[in-house]
């Protein structure tokens, strides 16, 4: 599981590889970016469909560095439902917690890297 090297508003380092779009890190280590929402700033179970597939145990979600992207009560519902943790916080809050946990459960993240 790759650990997130960095994060500042608009620019995340993984692996040693910099992203400038919104990202994905999927509990084997592969990473989608861009990685888009059909509803821009507003988080919902379509979003995550392939992140879901694959089975997280818990997700770590950065909502942007002012916290802007919300998690829809659907989503949240849906994770409840299906005993997936589901941590929401401002990305850079969100990238510690995310570290402290790698390898410690079947892992992923989702990031918006701006507001």
């Amino acid at each position: 599981m790759p650990l997130i090297e960095s994060y500042s508003f608009g620019r995340m380092m993984v692996a040693g590889s910099i992203y400038t779009r919104d990202v994905i890190i999927f509990p084997d280590g592969n990473i989608l970016s861009p990685w888009w929402r059909n509803q821009g700033h507003v988080l919902a179970t379509d979003d995550l469909a392939e992140l879901l597939a694959t089975g997280p145990e818990i997700i770590i979600c950065g909502t942007g560095a002012m916290g802007v992207m919300r998690p829809s009560d659907e989503l949240q519902e849906y994770l409840a439902a299906t005993n997936i943790e589901f941590i929401a916080l401002r990305s850079p809050k969100a990238v510690e917690i995310y570290n402290q946990m790698t390898g410690k459960k079947k892992l992923a993240g989702c990031f918006h890297l701006t507001c």
